[in-house]
């Protein structure tokens, strides 16, 4: 049983949240063959004052 988990900055709408869950599926049931409902799909959005590269959060990046 196939379980993706994807982590996210926060902002997209839903309708491109759920475009995203069925096009990891339906790579990975091509790549592994596996039945469609044993693939577990888990999107994390996180804020971007919780997301740093380098020591700068998205946040800050976004202010400069």
């Amino acid at each position: 049983m196939p379980l993706i988990e994807v982590s996210l900055v926060e902002g997209r709408s839903p309708e491109q949240l759920r475009t995203l869950i069925s096009k990891i599926t339906d790579g990975v049931q091509s790549a592994l063959d596996v039945p469609r409902p044993n693939i577990r799909v888990i999107v994390r959005e996180v804020p971007p004052t919780l997301w740093a590269a380098g020591d700068v959060t998205i946040s800050e990046r976004k202010e400069s």
